[in-house]
């Protein structure tokens, strides 16, 4: 019972909730272009989106919860309403991006610019099964809301999100030469913007160092540092 009742799965059930409510509640909106309330809530909903990814990944360093399964569960429930991944496959890459960091066997690094990393990025993680399921279950959603909430609330975002990840989780902490043994660079100690960025999850050389720390601490290791 006490593996339920941690600070962790809280956290992570409250993401995922807030998550799902936002968006029911985004897809019956009748909006307008011209209230500047849509482009906020495409924001919001691509930062909750970016929290269902970090709280998978904290379930693949085993922080959700002391127990094995209940992690696991909650990152497949992440990692499913995401965009249809497999958490176990996401959890052997993590992990290899971990053990081989900046080398030929991390599926994280590629040497070349923005652009290129991230297609790389992507194709790495995205599959063509994913694409179908996601295209079905797009269909079928739209048999109960408007197309257009669709793209700009459940769609959008999602993609958005990648960016975010991508920048902030690979790109920014990976690109370039770093003098330390994770070859990892981080943000500049601020921790609203750490927040706000990607779940504190920019402060990336701390989160090498430190694995076994949730994103909800991670600002703690900042201060140590």
């Amino acid at each position: 019972m006490k593996q339920l009742l941690n600070a962790g799965v809280f956290i992570a059930v409250l993401v995922i909730v807030v998550w799902g409510i936002c968006l029911f509640m985004l897809l019956r909106w009748q909006f307008s272009w011209a209230n500047p309330l849509v482009y906020l809530m495409i924001l919001v909903q691509m930062h909750l989106y970016t929290g269902l990814f970090i709280t998978a990944h904290d379930a693949m360093h085993g922080t959700v919860s002391p127990s094995k399964k209940i992690n696991s569960v909650i990152g497949q429930i992440c990692t499913a309403l995401y965009a249809a991944f497999s958490f176990n496959k996401l959890y052997v890459k993590h992990h290899r991006h971990h053990r081989y960091v900046h080398s030929d066997l991390d599926p994280d690094y590629h040497e070349g610019n923005f652009f290129s990393w991230y297609i790389r990025f992507m194709k790495e993680y995205m599959s063509v099964l994913q694409i179908i399921i996601m295209a079905v279950v797009f269909n079928v959603l739209s048999l109960w809301f408007p197309q257009k909430n669709l793209l700009f609330f459940w769609v959008l975002p999602a993609l958005l999100s990648t960016l975010q990840l991508f920048y902030f989780g690979t790109w920014q902490p990976h690109h370039g030469e770093h003098a330390n043994k994770h070859y990892s660079g981080t943000l500049r100690k601020n921790h609203v913007l750490g927040f706000l960025s990607c779940y504190f999850f920019g402060y990336h050389y701390e989160h090498h160092e430190w694995p076994g720390i949730p994103w909800w601490k991670l600002w703690r290791m900042k201060e140590k540092l």
